[in-house]
């Protein structure tokens, strides 16, 4: 799926480029319990320019917000890699694995166009996702 593709009826905030947009409310039933399973690949930063991370997942809101807290042991959690600052939304997750492994082999300043073109300000996307603003 194109990175600037919204699901039907998704609204973006303000600010909101053509990245995917996931409603804060999406997939959640009773206490928060996130039930919306969808292929992702993402990027992580440490801050703006800073140390970066390249991942996949089925469910974007839940890893965020393992990286956000440090529950994941390794890189991210070594080198306080909370911010998400890139996603794209895949329709498989083999798809979304491949995009992981192409990025990981680009080039760093390649990485950083390819944030920038979407979030330039490097906002933690968590947020608009309902993920608390960090401190």
């Amino acid at each position: 799926m194109d990175g600037g593709a919204l699901a039907s009826g998704a609204l973006r905030p303000p600010h909101a480029k053509p990245y995917p947009w996931i409603p804060a409310f999406a997939g959640t039933t009773g206490w928060g319990m996130r039930e919306n399973f969808q292929p992702c690949a993402y990027i992580m930063a440490s801050r703006r320019h800073g140390t970066l991370y390249i991942g996949v997942t089925s469910n974007i809101v839940q890893r965020a917000d393992q990286h956000r807290r440090g529950l994941l042991p390794g890189f991210t959690r070594d080198y306080q890699v909370t911010r998400l600052v890139w996603f794209e939304i895949h329709e498989t997750m083999e798809s979304a694995i491949v995009r992981e492994k192409r990025l990981k082999a680009w080039q760093r300043t390649w990485k950083i166009t390819l944030i920038e073109a979407t979030n330039p300000e490097w906002l933690d996307l968590a947020i608009d996702l309902g993920l608390p603003r960090l401190d």
